[in-house]
Order: C-alpha cells, then sequence, then structure tokens
C-alpha cells in the first residue's frame, strides 16, 4: 500500500530514497546570505518549483509525519529569496 509520503516522494523523483532517522541533518545551515544576490540567480531561482516543495512538506507535515515541522519551519523561511543551498 502507498502511503501518501510515497507519493509525495515519486512526484519529486525522490522515491528510491533511503530513510534518515533526522528529516534535515543538523549539519545544514540555511542562511538569509544564501539567498540569491543577482538578478540573473534570481530568475534561475523563480523557475524552481521551491513553493510547491514547501507545500508538499507542509501537507505531509499535517497528514502524516508531525516531525516534519521542523524542516518546513526551516525551509519556508526562504521562499520569497531562495538561493541555490536552500
Amino acid at each position: 500500500m502507498e502511503t501518501i509520503s510515497n507519493k509525495v516522494l515519486w512526484v519529486f523523483n525522490m522515491g528510491n530514497s533511503k530513510p534518515t532517522r533526522t528529516p534535515l541533518p543538523t549539519s545544514i545551515q540555511l542562511m538569509s546570505k544564501d539567498s540569491s544576490s543577482t538578478k540573473d540567480e534570481k530568475e534561475k531561482m523563480k523557475r524552481l518549483p521551491y513553493a510547491l516543495d514547501i507545500g508538499s512538506l507542509m501537507y505531509t507535515m499535517v497528514a502524516t509525519q508531525s516531525y516534519f515541522i521542523y524542516v518546513v519551519g526551516v525551509t519556508s523561511a526562504y521562499m520569497s529569496n531562495l538561493g541555490k543551498k536552500h
């Protein structure tokens, strides 16, 4: 039986991903300084489905996996000006 979480993984071509104990490794530090700074980079980042990614994480968090709260909180902070690291 396919779960909602598995369906979301397949939408983003991550269906074969290996599970991990922590949804966002503590070694990843996202900061405002990592946001896009040039016009070209901002245009490139606008073409990425970042908002869709965050929305899918939020849906998964609410519907099935409450431990995603941390991931959604950290990643959604950069929706208005994301960079490559985000």
